[in-house]
Formats: structure tokens, sequence, C-alpha cells
């Protein structure tokens, strides 16, 4: 019997470790590093392999998972730690999860190109514990002969993928996907919050907007936080804030005004300033909250 395919996870926080969960319930083995000792023991405990650095998971893999926090930690793994161990040549395959800058990405690409390493831009919509349940949509960015190589991981990590054309264009519209699924998230808090000043019951209230014509996903994914305050993270203010500020940024370098978003960014900004960064993007209900007239 032959053994399994080793694919290794940089990163194992929320997506990190819903990514790996994944691939280990599809039968690859999985080697992982994160710099918070308590993540790579999580990893051992499910069944994966921590790696004591990301040279040796390096030395363990051909394909690796990056999920780390922003690109500048993308761009220093893959040249700093990932280039200097595989030799050119060797047909190795970055999946790159984290939201990323997609213009900075798609140059990290073409450097990668040049030194024999392929890089797919592979983030993923869904919260980490829909990707946990292998409910995640793949954005995925990069050549179809590389995504072909890739494909039985894409399969393992995605309920389903689109192939977007070039890297670059899966984080563009993983920011397009994030900023209407931001607004709709920090509308249902406005509505929740709303309702409970109008005197009706939050929980009876969110039954009803399930079942009216302002039904939204996030009202299944987020509703239940918000109305009985169960902040834990699935996907973290800190995080989404990082992502706001790429596409407030994109859309300066496209002359787009976003006034929506803009009024978003300073919610999400003012749950920073109340210590909330890393609890669930949920708590924006709290700041709604918080917004009372004089």
């Amino acid at each position: 019997m032959s053994q399994p395919v080793t694919v290794g996870v940089v990163g194992l926080g929320l997506l990190g470790a819903a990514l790996a969960h994944r691939l280990l319930h599809a039968g690859f083995a999985v080697a992982g590093f994160d710099v918070d000792p308590a993540k790579n023991a999580a990893l051992a405990r499910h069944g994966g392999g921590p790696m004591p650095s990301i040279a040796a998971l390096a030395n363990n893999c051909k394909f690796v998972v990056l999920a780390v926090f922003s690109t500048d930690q993308v761009e220093t793994v893959v040249e700093n730690e990932l280039l200097p161990v595989w030799s050119s040549g060797n047909s190795r395959i970055v999946l790159c999860a984290s939201t990323c800058d997609p213009d900075r990405l798609a140059v990290l690409a073409e450097r990668c190109a040049a030194r024999g390493l392929q890089l797919l831009e592979t983030p993923v919509s869904g919260s980490s514990s829909q990707v946990s349940r292998g409910e995640g949509v793949g954005l995925v960015g990069g050549e179809a002969e590389v995504i072909s190589r890739a494909e039985p991981i894409l399969r393992a990590l995605f309920f389903s993928y689109f192939h977007l054309g070039k890297v670059g264009n899966g984080g563009r519209a993983k920011l397009a996907v994030n900023l209407i699924l931001g607004l709709n998230r920090l509308a249902l808090a406005e509505g929740l919050v709303f309702a409970e000043r109008l005197g009706l019951d939050p929980d009876a209230f969110l039954k009803i907007a399930r079942g009216s014509a302002c039904y939204a996903q996030v009202m299944d994914i987020k509703g239940a936080k918000m109305v009985h305050a169960d902040f834990t993270a699935e996907g973290r203010v800190s995080q989404h804030l990082k992502d706001v500020q790429l596409m407030l940024e994109q859309a300066r370098r496209t002359k787009q005004a976003l006034p929506l978003l803009e009024v978003h960014a300073d919610v999400l900004e003012a749950c920073v300033r109340h210590g909330e960064g890393e609890l669930d993007n949920s708590v924006v209900i709290e700041e709604i909250r918080r917004r009372r007239r004089a």
C-alpha cells in the first residue's frame, strides 16, 4: 500500500487549521508549522505532524499551503524560507490561501516561476468552520497545468472552486466577495440592533428576517452569534480589517469611491480600539450598540 502524499501547511490559525483538517480528512499526511507552539500541538492531536521549522517542512513536501496573515508574511515565507530549500526545476507548488495584495502576489508568482517554483493563488470564501466542514469555495488564480497537478489537493480543500485566470485574479475576486460579505454582516448587525431598540425580541426577529425578502446566508452563519453574544472567533475582526484595508488600497488605485466600505472600516477600527480585534467579526454588533445619539 502506497504512503499518503504529504502536504505542508504553514500557518495553523483558524484558516490553516481548517485546511489541515480537510487534508487529513481526505487521506493526505499533513506536515504543519506555526510560530505558536500551542497550534503545532493542536495539529499533532488531530493526526498531523508538526515540524520544527519551515525549512524542515519544505524538505518533506512537494506541496505547501500558506495560511499566514499578510502579503508581507507570504513573501517572507516563500522567498526566505521555501526558495532557499527547494532547488530550481523540481516542480514544487505553493498554494497561497492567504488573502493578499493581488498585484504583489502576481509579481511574487513571476519571481517564483523564474526559479522553478509554481505558485497558485487559492483564497477561500467561507468562515473557518465552513471550510473545516468542507463547505469552502476556492478562488484560484494560476496556470491551468499547475492547477491540474494540484487538483487532488484543491478537491480536498474546497467543496468547489473557480479558476479565475492568472495569479492576482483570485485575490481580486476574494476582496470583492469579502466586501459584499462584510457589508451584509454589518447590515445584519444594524438591523438587529434597530429591531432591539424598537422593542422587538432579537432572537424572534432573526427568525423573521430569515424568512423574509432580506434573507442572506450571513444570517445563518453570524445571526445567532450576534444575538447571543458568542464572539468565539471563526473570522477575526483584525483579519477582516486587514482585508478591508486591501480593498480600500485597490479602490484608490482604480480611483473608485467605496463609501459604504469606508463606514465599515471605521466600525472595524473602533472594535479594535475597544480590544475586540481577536474576537469574531460578528462583534461589530457591539460597536453598533455603542453608537447612540445624544
